[in-house]
């Protein structure tokens, strides 16, 4: 399947791109949010990010046409301030946060994205990193492997999945996907075997946000994204998975809110900085679930900067 944009339409309907204005694309992925953001530019520009240097080459292609007004930069979108700040930009009118793994991950088995395919465990997003899903199954502890399973994909039966990975490795080391596949399905009791969905799903998440650190790159990354937005700018944010929703919309409400100090009996009026753009959280429609089915677990959440300090 190839790359489809995530809740395009609604992205830049809250995005609101101003042909004069710069933006960040902080996911550039398949380069689709992104090549949508610079056809709206004339003399405004677009930084777009990613850690994947694969990605960055699939991002030349795309936006070739663009490049007058596009920069690809090949960084964690954790670094997007002191990277921004290189090009002497120091605000921007616009931010998007695709948190999705890419399709292109997920169909290039050899990534070892996919417990659908049987392919080396690896899971690096930037394949320069030292650390992937291999040295993660291979040596972590139980209690180590039994908190990432759990706290990372909310699996039930994290410690037996645990159990067995560490009981099976001290033969040979768990190398593959299909692997670990066998040694998860092992693991779950019949019942839980026959409902809907893949039985590794879970675990596969949790070594991938572990692998990557995808929670406290997002926090960080959402807190610089909200320091570098001009008044009005625009922070959207797309998630997969309840985490990360949970992570914006905490990192959004407190950002959004006034706290008055219970030992002041009255406070001068104030406004917070920042204005979140929609009351429930903002879904794909039924008709894009059916032509994209990977953007059924996908959530929209959009802020405004309204005060400058």
């Amino acid at each position: 399947m190839g790359h489809v944009p995530v809740m395009l339409d609604k992205a830049l309907e809250y995005l609101q791109v101003h042909p004069s204005g710069i933006y960040v694309d902080g996911t550039l992925g398949g380069g689709g949010h992104s090549q949508a953001i610079a056809k709206r530019l004339n003399t405004g520009h677009l930084y777009a990010f990613d850690r994947d240097h694969a990605a960055i080459e699939r991002g030349y292609e795309r936006l070739r046409p663009f490049l007058d007004k596009v920069s690809i930069i090949h960084d964690n979108f954790e670094n997007m301030s002191s990277q921004l700040h290189a090009f002497g930009v120091d605000g921007v009118d616009g931010i998007l946060l695709d948190l999705g793994v890419s399709s292109f991950h997920f169909d290039e088995a050899a990534r070892g994205f996919s417990y659908r395919h049987d392919a080396p465990l690896d899971m690096r997003m930037d394949v320069s990193s030292a650390f992937s899903a291999y040295e993660l199954i291979n040596t972590y502890s139980m209690d180590e492997l039994t908190r990432v399973f759990k706290r990372y994909g909310e699996e039930p039966f994290a410690r037996p999945i645990a159990k067995n990975i560490v009981k099976a490795r001290e033969d040979a080391p768990v190398k593959t996907t299909e692997q670990l596949v066998q040694i998860i399905k092992a693991s779950l009791p019949q019942k839980v075997l026959k409902k809907k969905g893949h039985p590794a799903k879970k675990v596969f998440q949790a070594m991938r946000i572990e692998v990557n650190d995808e929670l406290e790159t997002l926090k960080n990354t959402l807190k610089h994204a909200l320091d570098l937005l001009n008044p009005n700018g625009r922070l959207v944010v797309i998630t997969f998975h309840s985490l990360e929703d949970r992570i914006v919309k905490q990192i959004f409400k407190d950002a959004s809110t006034v706290d008055h100090p219970k030992e002041l009996p009255t406070m001068p009026q104030t406004t917070p900085d920042f204005n979140v753009l929609h009351r429930k959280v903002i879904v794909p429609s039924e008709r894009e679930i059916e032509e994209n089915p990977r953007s059924k677990s996908a959530k929209l959440r959009a802020i405004e900067r309204v005060n400058k300090n």
